[in-house]
């Protein structure tokens, strides 16, 4: 499966669907689910029980069939898994989601057993590795990115997202050395959900397994900061699109958008009804190019409407939130705050993030497609 991605080399002028609003506060129509859950995992998370050289193109020319798959009676928790599909153009894979950290599970010392997890987002690429606790710095890193290079086949990455603050002088100086671009961000949506998965499927049956051992590194959720001067829009509006027509500015997203970002909604398992109308915000500025080309280096994560202190939080990075914009709290503008909130959660958890040079304007010079998603259990 391709992830979506956006090429400012042929990028034209963008134009969105007619968002539709009535006022600066437009309020979402509640909507539900075609589906009791917002979010299903797709089946795209390999076995972890097969021999290595079946997992391993660089070593294997075939790739085993589904009925042998199947065959499997149970997966080991305790191996390593170094997967990529056979189908994929390696040399296409230019970033990677990776965490390193500590997992609930103990070794025979008695210490926490830490675990390389890399893939990519469109899970085309999964590979995790084993270490003990005292051997964990850049250099083991940096050998491991290396050693799955060698292994796969495939090339160094371009970027490198991760969504560990305190994992980011290891992670940087490894990836540095390799001339490697670290990206601290949130928007490892494909590693989240592989993680909660890894969770359910492999570490609770895991031998060494402690329950209720929480996570070591767990993320920043910090007190949020005033808007730098260069972010600053000159008004805004909560707008929202039909469900149908999000899908449609995906599926062009690189012809039209020259800042923005993505997502792979199949590859997420979002169900949502074609109607269902997905709220977002739109910033209007005379100066929106400028306004979205930094937005763009921000990996913009999520939107939130803090109705209790009447403000808009806007959380980008790792762990980095900024008080994005404030309105007069009024039983009106509270009421339409929640409305734009719970809009978001029907919609399990999908918003957008809209720059455009006036708010009257069918067109966009800058559109991020968002989603809230919980933490991973480790």
């Amino acid at each position: 499966m391709a992830t979506l991605s956006f090429n400012t080399a042929r990028i034209q002028t963008p134009s969105l669907p007619r968002i539709l609003r009535s006022s600066s506060f437009t309020k979402p129509i509640k909507t539900t689910l075609s589906s009791s859950e917002s979010l299903s995992k797709r089946g795209r998370f390999v076995s972890r029980s097969l021999p290595e050289s079946s997992l391993s193109i660089a070593k294997e020319e075939t790739f085993i069939k589904q009925e042998e798959v199947n065959e499997v009676e149970e997966d080991d928790p305790t191996s390593e898994l170094s997967y990529l599909d056979p189908e994929t153009d390696a040399e296409g894979i230019k970033e990677w989601e990776l965490d390193f950290c500590s997992r609930p599970i103990l070794d025979s010392r008695g210490k926490k057993i830490w675990e390389l997890v890399v893939c990519d987002a469109s899970l085309s690429l999964q590979v995790t590795k084993y270490f003990a606790n005292n051997v964990i710095n850049s250099i083991t890193l940096k050998d491991a990115i290396v050693s799955i290079t060698q292994d796969l086949g495939v090339p160094l990455p371009e970027k490198i997202r991760f969504f560990r603050s305190q994992m980011q002088t290891i992670i940087s100086k490894a990836c540095k050395e390799l001339a490697i671009k670290s990206v601290p961000s949130k928007r490892c949506l494909s590693l989240f959900l592989w993680l909660q998965e890894r969770y359910d499927t492999v570490y609770t049956r895991h031998p060494g397994f402690q329950k209720g051992s929480l996570p070591l590194l767990s993320l920043d959720n910090p007190f949020p900061m005033n808007l730098p001067e260069n972010l600053f829009g000159e008004k805004w509006a909560f707008v929202q699109l039909p469900y149908s027509a999000i899908k449609e500015e995906i599926s062009c997203f690189e012809e039209k958008f020259v800042f923005g970002a993505s997502l792979d909604l199949d590859l997420l398992g979002v169900e949502v009804d074609e109607n269902t109308l997905i709220p977002g915000l739109s910033v209007a500025s005379s100066r929106a190019k400028p306004l979205a080309a930094w937005m763009n280096g921000l990996e913009v994560c999520s939107i939130e409407a803090d109705s209790s202190k009447g403000c808009l939080i806007l959380a980008v990075g790792i762990s980095t939130r900024y008080v994005y914009a404030t309105y007069k709290k009024t039983p009106v503008t509270t009421d339409e705050a929640e409305a734009w909130e719970s809009a978001k959660k029907a919609s399990g958890g999908l918003h957008f993030l809209a720059i455009q040079d006036d708010l009257d304007s069918d067109d966009c010079v800058g559109f991020w497609l968002l989603i809230d998603l919980p933490p991973p259990p480790v």
